[in-house]
């Protein structure tokens, strides 16, 4: 009787939590919460060996900050292309051929793996973390040296 009550307690917290997110922008979501840090994988790069190529890590760095632009404006472009595209029956137009292919992705489904552990009485699904994620930030006042000041002339 009570792990009835605590497993529709646990589902009207999860529903309250999705209408939350539903509501608010992801991205408030993400910014509210400060970032958690996670130590460096082991074969990093000493501090002293870092130090020697910092010219190299700064030209790396840029690059990679500049792929990333490119790519959130590729997948812009093709998100933006999508909504006419899912929109159209398969077919020839013009040189484009449009088709509806079976994807060979697969993913767990979690409603079914959660209603097998409810119905053996498991408890919660173990979940663990996703990998952590390298982020890249150019500072712009950093990147440019501050222009020297230049004397002021007076006209006498």
């Amino acid at each position: 009787m009570l792990s009835r009550f605590a497993r529709r307690a646990r589902t009207a917290a999860r529903t309250a939590a999705d209408a939350v997110r539903s509501v608010v922008t992801p991205a408030a979501l993400v910014r509210d919460h400060a970032p958690t840090t996670v130590p460096d994988p082991a074969d990093v790069l000493t501090a002293e060996e870092a130090a020697a190529m910092a010219e190299e890590i700064e030209v790396a760095g840029t690059a990679y900050a500049d792929a990333a632009d490119l790519a959130r404006a590729g997948d812009r472009g093709k998100r933006k292309a999508r909504k006419l595209l899912d929109r159209v029956p398969a077919g020839r137009y013009g040189a484009v051929l449009v088709e509806r292919v079976q994807s060979s992705r697969q993913t767990p489904d979690l409603d079914a793996i959660r209603a097998t552990y409810a119905r053996l009485n498991l408890g919660e699904v173990p979940m663990r973390s996703c990998a952590a994620s390298l982020r890249v930030t150019v500072a712009e006042e950093l990147a440019a040296p501050a222009p020297a000041a230049a004397p002021v002339l007076v006209a006498a």
